[in-house]
């Protein structure tokens, strides 16, 4: 999953970086208003981590313009200001979440997870589609019950797909999922990635919609890796 983190305290947004990354969350960072704003029109971000105090202005005045726009991405304000009304305030705005600085970076990686959980319509942790589920926390994926290796990249393929399980996603959101702004993509990465996933666990797992991307195939679809004997998992 795509995270725009907007935070312009260097150690604090290299912390944060770092332990996203366990999670298999690709991490964009930002320091400024100008540059978010940059960032927001080029990249497909699946959920956004907002400070306030920004240099050039208040992070609020962001989340404003969003909303406004009508782009409901997912926003978590992480900030120092920690008196009622200015979490009142946020939330008012349009803010999804608001934490307070010092913070506990697993209590931040949870609330990215229900963030994500809530803007896919989802009530449980775990993921399910037909006999295949996968944990984001344990970052496990299994068919029936019997665990499927898969690679980082796969994994968070996978995930979002997932996490949007109607919708036809196209290249550049996927890419944007899998690389980070910075990043140097080869052309054909995303349609190896893709192979791989259909050759582990069924070759119509991920449909191709032709002329527009891609999309999770229906729960039927879910055939697990071949077993050593013949058959499938």
């Amino acid at each position: 999953m795509h995270v725009l983190l907007i935070e312009d305290d260097a150690l604090v947004a290299s912390g944060i970086q770092a332990g996203l990354g366990v999670y298999d969350f690709v991490v964009d960072t930002v320091s400024t208003m100008a540059e978010a704003r940059a960032a927001m029109a080029t990249v497909s971000s699946d959920v956004v981590i907002l400070d306030r105090g920004l240099p050039d202005g208040d992070g609020m005045t962001l989340l404003e313009e969003w909303r406004a726009a009508g782009i409901d991405t997912p926003v978590l304000i992480l900030t120092a200001r920690d008196a009622v009304s200015d979490r009142i305030e946020g939330l008012h705005v349009g803010a999804d979440d608001y934490l307070v600085k010092p913070f506990d970076l697993d209590e931040l990686v949870a609330r990215l997870l229900a963030l994500l959980r809530r803007a896919a319509g989802r009530s449980r942790a775990l993921v399910e589609h037909g006999r295949l589920c996968l944990d984001p926390v344990s970052r496990e994926v299994t068919v029936a019950g019997r665990p499927v290796a898969l690679s980082r990249r796969e994994l968070v393929l996978l995930e979002a797909f997932l996490q949007a399980p109607r919708s036809v996603l196209s290249a550049e959101q996927l890419k944007d999922s899998l690389y980070g702004m910075n990043e140097e993509v080869e052309s054909n990465a995303l349609n190896v990635h893709i192979h791989h996933l259909r050759r582990k666990l069924g070759g119509r797992v991920i449909e191709t919609v032709r002329g527009l991307g891609y999309r999770l195939g229906p729960p039927e679809a879910v055939e697990g890796r071949p077993r050593p004997g013949g058959g499938r998992v």
